[in-house]
């Protein structure tokens, strides 16, 4: 099997995410361990035994959920698997950063300081209250377009996740996101679900937070991957250091592309993911996308043995 190992985003967290790895297996504690020292604070904590409310908080979640997907990896690893056993790493929004960590191409410690510099951008660029996001649930991406700028009506309203064939996010203005459900419904949409997000992701308003990343990225060293990176905005594979420092600015304001990143992947042979870190959202929307592609979630021991087995 060509296999893809790709990397949750928020709304993954559960408080006790990568406890049990980190007491079954030395290399995933001291992740845990590295991003502590990185961020001159017990995240672990937080993650194993805090209010999940503090854990969602967009700073928090952020390197919490790549500190757990980095323990997965470390744990896999220490039974033998590489992240060279895939033939590409993706990851769903904060999850490209996991796979660049995975990859080599970024360092734990600086992917945990970027994230929290991220977190506190993506929150502090648009006043609480003034964005939103909601998911589009019947819809296909060119009718949310069309949905999107409807509702726009001067303000932001933009297609932010592209998830499934079945799911679209759109993001930007509250009120302009709040007309875009209601019209999404006279289209046919099934459903449309205002999302319990904090601030309005992958689109327009987000620029702020773009200007941050960008100077925060000049800062540390990226690597070519050891595993092309399936580049969100791009939807296409990507290994030069310099490209993926300039996607990882255009991302902030730009589309998730997950349902094309997803059918590249099954285009360059992938018949398998494997899901790194908490949950299980990105096999169910690869599912939806390609049947023909096997998805693993990998989130605990017993999950980490499910999968060594089946390797043997």
């Amino acid at each position: 099997m060509t296999r893809a190992f790709v990397f949750p985003g928020q709304g993954a967290q559960t408080i006790g995410m990568g406890k049990a790895l980190a007491e079954a297996y030395p290399a995933a504690q001291a992740v845990f361990d590295e991003v502590d020292e990185a961020l001159g604070e017990k995240l672990s904590s937080l993650i194993w035994e805090g209010d999940i409310a503090d854990l969602t908080l967009t700073q928090n979640a952020q390197p919490a959920l790549m500190a757990t997907s980095m323990a997965v990896m470390r744990a896999l690893d220490a039974e033998g698997v590489s992240v060279t056993d895939a033939a590409f790493v993706a990851g769903h929004s904060l999850g490209e950063y996991s796979a660049l960590a995975a990859a080599g191409a970024l360092s734990v410690a600086d992917t945990a300081r970027l994230l929290r510099t991220r977190g506190q951008a993506m929150q502090s660029a648009v006043p609480v209250g003034e964005g939103a996001m909601a998911a589009i649930l019947g819809l296909d991406l060119d009718a949310v377009r069309v949905v999107a700028e409807e509702a726009a009506q001067g303000e932001v309203c933009q297609a932010a996740n592209d998830n499934d064939p079945t799911q679209v996010v759109v993001s930007g203005s509250k009120a302009a996101v709040e007309r875009a459900a209601e019209i999404a419904k006279g289209k046919g949409a099934k459903r449309a679900v205002m999302l319990p997000v904090s601030a309005p992701f992958h689109c327009a308003l987000m620029q702020p937070a773009a200007d941050v990343m960008a100077e925060a990225l000049s800062e540390v060293e990226i690597k070519a991957p050891a595993v092309p990176l399936v580049a969100n905005v791009r939807a296409e594979a990507v290994s030069d250091p310099s490209l993926i420092r300039q996607l990882l600015v255009e991302q902030i304001t730009g589309s998730v592309r997950w349902r094309e990143s997803v059918q590249y992947m099954a285009a360059q042979g992938v018949t398998e993911t494997w899901e790194i870190g908490a949950g299980k959202a990105l096999s169910g929307m690869v599912r939806k996308i390609d049947r023909a592609i096997a998805g693993k979630a990998v989130s605990t021991p017993e999950d980490v043995q499910k999968v060594i087995q089946a390797e043997s």
